[in-house]
């Protein structure tokens, strides 16, 4: 099994404040892997370095056996932000969301053609918004916002999908969706890394996990990093039974 993700002694700092401290972690291909770790454990930080979008101190990065920025040119990663991240105000409709994960795809115009209309169309269906379509991205509810940006990941074809916390603020309908959704993407071979607080929705979605606190606690199969000792080590205090 090839290793989509592959980062070594990755180490950042902001200021004088150490986010990383000497973090390695590999997930195959064809795998969801969640990222777990209380506020300000360096989850957000990790993710950024994974997408390139912050510089480690030192350490290597790769992803499918390339930089992230070369990954990002290539259109091999997909974001889907946490909600507070996104301007839900900005007047654009679910479709045009969805339409910016072909950007890499259009010519030199920029300009939609039928395969990219054809792609948003089936993007949205598999989401189930394609109702939807024309409405404001900030009319939606939380669970319909985060499948909106898994539906621009869908588009763009990315082989590998990053999520900042998407259960958070969402019904339990649209968690469940949004993980079936994140089940057959994983079984078409792509592969999944999600940031979450959600230790219960772990054991049923991801194959693998990493418990993070500046440095890797824990990474490996679900039973040795949800064991009740490493939670504990990660969160502070004992969780009995650990989280399944």
């Amino acid at each position: 099994m090839s290793t989509a993700i592959d980062a070594a002694n990755v180490t950042v700092h902001y200021g004088q404040t150490l986010a990383l401290d000497d973090v390695s972690v590999d997930i195959a291909a064809g795998q969801i892997c969640g990222l777990l770790g209380m506020n300000g454990s360096g989850k957000s930080t990790l993710f950024k370095a994974l997408m390139g979008l912050v510089k480690p101190d030192r350490g290597s990065i790769r992803l499918l056996g390339r930089s992230p920025r070369q990954a990002r040119r290539e259109g091999l990663i997909a974001y889907v932000p946490q909600s507070e991240a996104v301007d839900w105000t900005f007047p654009v409709s679910v479709a045009d969301v969805v339409m910016m994960g072909r950007y890499g795809h259009l010519g030199l115009t920029r300009r939609p053609r039928q395969a990219d209309r054809s792609a948003v169309a089936a993007a949205l269906e598999r989401v189930g918004l394609t109702e939807l379509a024309g409405n404001p991205i900030g009319a939606l509810s939380g669970g319909q916002r985060k499948r909106a940006f898994v539906a621009r990941g869908i588009a763009q074809e990315a082989a590998l999908l990053f999520l900042d916390e998407p259960f958070a603020g969402v019904d339990k309908r649209s968690e469940a969706t949004i993980a079936e959704l994140l089940r057959g993407l994983r079984d078409e071979g792509r592969t999944i890394m999600i940031s979450t607080h959600d230790l219960a929705s772990v054991p049923e979605l991801c194959d693998t996990a990493v418990l993070l606190q500046q440095q890797v606690i824990a990474h490996g199969p679900l039973d040795e990093v949800l064991a009740p000792e490493t939670l504990a080590r990660t969160f502070g205090a004992k969780i009995a039974g650990g989280a399944r």
